[in-house]
């Protein structure tokens, strides 16, 4: 488990929740780049999920994913639910520059082969996408194959070193980019159920929800606060809460024991992203 330190939007508070590496400045933005190279790093305090249908007129998403991340987002899926292949590829390889520049990992929801192909930090899973065991698999035979062909066209002579990380750390590093041991997979779960057969196939967290009714999950009948509390008790793993979530209920999402929550249209849709996202943290 990472250190617990607070981020850079919540120093003041000292925030508690905020479990993150320790590349992290408690007073500022990282002072060194955050690599993925550790098991598992992410934060799903404040955790940012596209729509494009939910942005107003004129409003870019490139341009309202740069401005949540500015204000202190601290994880982005990428979310195109009727996407195709090509051009959910180019967005994603955006998105990931953009995300990488805060220091921010990059998921995209559902589509494995778009998470692999583009360099994702993650994907997530939904209960009628590839089985999380089976997604885990193929990840590690990515980049089990990807390994053959480095080591094949690069001689080890060849290999960057760092003199300022020991020889071992640098090994454990290289191991876990090339086995696949970084990569994220997040499952949705509707009830304990979900969330316990998602945990026992290796979900690294879970999505919950909908927490409450929303405009964006229309099919689902709300999980409500005493059922995100249910799973939180039931499962170990890292768990947000998503769906109808705003500033004025946050609060009592993180009090069920969630890690954090996930949002859509009360960013994206807001008149403004930043003033949005300072909302959550309770910045006026």
């Amino acid at each position: 488990m990472a250190s617990r330190l607070p981020l850079p939007h919540c120093a003041r508070s000292l925030c508690s929740r905020c479990s993150v590496s320790l590349d992290w400045d408690p007073f500022g933005r990282p002072s060194a780049p955050f690599h993925f190279t550790t098991m598992k790093n992410f934060n799903l305090r404040l955790y940012l999920v596209t729509d494009e249908n939910c942005l107003p007129p004129g409003r870019n998403l490139f341009d309202a994913v740069e401005e949540a991340l500015q204000a202190g987002v601290t994880l982005v899926q990428y979310r195109e639910k009727n996407g195709l292949g090509k051009g959910m590829l180019e967005k994603a390889r955006k998105l990931i520059v953009l995300c990488h520049k805060y220091n921010v990992p990059l998921l995209v929801n559902d589509r494995l082969d778009i998470a692999l192909l583009s360099g994702a930090d993650g994907v997530h899973l939904g209960q009628d996408d590839i089985p999380v065991a089976e997604a885990r698999r193929m990840v590690d035979l990515f980049f089990a194959n990807s390994a053959a062909t480095q080591r094949a066209n690069s001689p080890a002579s060849c290999i960057p070193v760092n003199d300022n990380v020991s020889t071992t750390a640098q090994q454990s590093n290289i191991t876990n980019k090339l086995t696949g041991n970084s990569f994220i997979i997040g499952a949705t779960a509707h009830n304990v159920q979900e969330a316990l057969a998602a945990q026992a196939a290796g979900a690294d967290y879970l999505g919950c929800g909908a927490v409450f009714a929303t405009s964006t999950k229309k099919d689902t009948v709300p999980l409500g606060l005493d059922g995100l509390k249910a799973i939180r008790q039931a499962v170990h793993i890292p768990i947000t809460g998503i769906a109808g979530i705003t500033p004025d209920n946050y609060q009592q999402v993180l009090a069920t024991g969630a890690d954090g929550v996930a949002v859509v249209s009360a960013i994206l849709g807001a008149v403004s992203v930043r003033g949005a996202v300072n909302r959550f943290f309770g910045c006026k």
